[in-house]
């Protein structure tokens, strides 16, 4: 997808702090739509800035009228307050590496907006407007990507912070009016993890719609190896009715126009586990994506911060200010390091798919689809590709929440590093739409070398003819590095044909 701001939004996205989905964010980081902050949401932001100022000047207060992490007993003296915001977001605006692309910041000032809106941080009003200012025009503060371990991404929102107090550049666009942050305003804004979630919100949007594109590649995959449709079978997956099998089984006879109770084919008596098993691996990839969803939507429509400030209402007269751990993401870790498991599955699914593409004893062709020619090699050097791309995609699936560290003088002595791992699912993609890319080629030569046209008016059909308009339909021996490049692109349309009727 694009990191460039569009032109002119198309829709308009409301922040209201409470119900803001996944999708929205993605529009956000992409441009496709404008924030407009919700008129309630404004006055829970309004009145949880009067009690916070309230709070900090009558007594002690974390990170307002004190020092933070191990500093936390150090009182900020009076005369200093005013100063001790910028201070603090100056000493920890240290994030380090390579500036990230515009589209995860973005994401991440989208997030960060909306959990402002929750009414819980405490902070100017201004703040908000000026990040939905930014949003709009396209600027976006300069962030780098190290500096978090999942209990707050306060190095980078330090730097947000400051590119907003005007000490730190901006890019993409006019930046918004300077914002005069001082004690008040510093730990409040930096008390979230709204990067890491604008990060895990893009890449479950990406990998959720390319494993959608894999299942429509197994079932040219399966057409081209004559395959059963028995697996598919409603009988079977009502036997053993977990969710994501249950739906891709039905999804996967709806691609292929197959009916709930099919016919046991006449030659094999079942097929090879890559279409046998399609269901019961990417099954576990939807819940896993489901779950994924479920928390970052908690997340990003959560008042998290530390101090979590609450104004009095009829159930508790008195305003506080509650110290918590509320902002460590132990849940999101996991979903995340669940998800990419899971996704590694219906990749290495596809690599076996591929393998028998390969196989004449599936196909009626020659050995690894290859032209009239002896010993041509044909599509054999993308199983190694594939298998290359495998091994990079099983690296990140490593669980990143079995890290650890001891901080700030041993007063954080945990660590979730959602932020690893929401780092590694972005760059999952890359390497996941490559193996399926690697399939597509090998099930579309396939079915071109049997004269094989699946009908047009399922969505197993129309997938192969847009297939067919951009895959090189030569046999010969050549390198397939533009064939694969090209399929590999070609997923994010195929998502679009997974929601068409059959």
């Amino acid at each position: 997808m694009s990191s460039h701001m569009v032109d002119s939004p198309t829709g308009i996205v409301v922040l209201d702090g409470q119900s803001l989905p996944v999708a929205d964010i993605v529009r956000l980081a992409d441009g496709a739509a404008r924030p407009v902050p919700g008129s309630e949401a404004m006055k829970r932001v309004e009145v949880a800035w009067d009690v916070a100022r309230e709070l900090a000047a009558s007594g002690r207060v974390y990170g307002r009228s004190t020092g933070v992490g191990a500093n936390r007993n150090e009182d900020v003296p009076t005369e200093s307050a005013a100063d001790h915001g910028l201070r603090l977001l100056r000493s920890h605006a240290g994030a380090i590496g390579d500036p990230l692309p515009a589209r995860e910041v973005r994401a991440m000032l989208a997030v960060r907006a909306n959990q402002l809106l929750a009414g819980g941080a405490g902070l100017r009003p201004g703040v908000v407007t000026a990040l939905c200012e930014a949003l709009e025009s396209g600027a976006h503060p300069v962030v780098n990507e190290f500096g978090s371990v999942g209990t707050g991404d306060i190095a980078a929102l330090a730097q947000m912070g400051l590119a907003l107090a005007g000490e730190h550049p901006w890019e993409g666009g006019p930046a918004p009016e300077a914002q005069a942050l001082d004690n008040n305003d510093a730990l409040a804004l930096i008390s979230s993890n709204a990067l890491t979630l604008g990060q895990a919100a893009l890449a479950l949007d990406e990998l959720r719609a390319l494993v959608s594109a894999t299942e429509l590649v197994g079932a040219l995959s399966l057409l081209a190896v004559d395959g059963s449709y028995e697996a598919y079978a409603e009988p079977v997956h009502a036997a053993r009715p977990h969710p994501g099998t249950y739906a891709v089984a039905a999804r996967m006879r709806r691609l292929l126009g197959a009916p709930e109770r099919p016919t046991p084919p006449l030659g094999r008596i079942q097929d090879p586990y890559g279409f046998r098993c399609l269901p019961q691996i990417h099954g576990p990839a939807q819940d896993a994506a489901d779950a994924l969803e479920r928390t970052l939507a908690v997340e990003i429509n959560a008042a998290a911060e530390n101090p979590l400030i609450r104004p009095s209402t009829v159930f508790d007269p008195a305003p506080a200010a509650y110290h918590h751990g509320g902002f460590y993401m132990a849940q999101l870790a996991l979903d995340l390091d669940h998800f990419r498991l899971a996704i590694t599955q219906t990749a290495r699914l596809s690599t076996s798919r591929l393998s028998a593409l390969n196989e004449p004893a599936f196909t009626r062709l020659r050995p690894f689809l290859a032209d009239a020619e002896a010993a041509s090699s044909g599509v054999m050097i993308l199983e190694y590709a594939a298998g290359a791309a495998l091994g990079d995609l099983r690296a990140f699936s490593a669980p990143a929440s079995l890290g650890h560290a001891v901080l700030s003088r041993g007063v954080e002595e945990q660590a979730s590093f959602a932020s690893l791992a929401a780092r590694q699912t972005l760059r999952a993609s890359g390497a996941y739409r490559l193996v399926v890319g690697c399939e597509l080629v090998a099930a579309v030569r396939a079915l071109r070398q049997r004269g094989l046209r699946p009908d047009p008016g399922l969505p197993v059909g129309r997938a192969f003819e847009l297939a067919e308009s951009v895959l090189d339909e030569e046999f010969a021996d050549r390198p397939l590095t533009d064939d694969v490049t090209a399929a590999a692109a070609l997923l994010d349309r195929f998502t679009d044909l997974m929601s068409e009727p059959a």
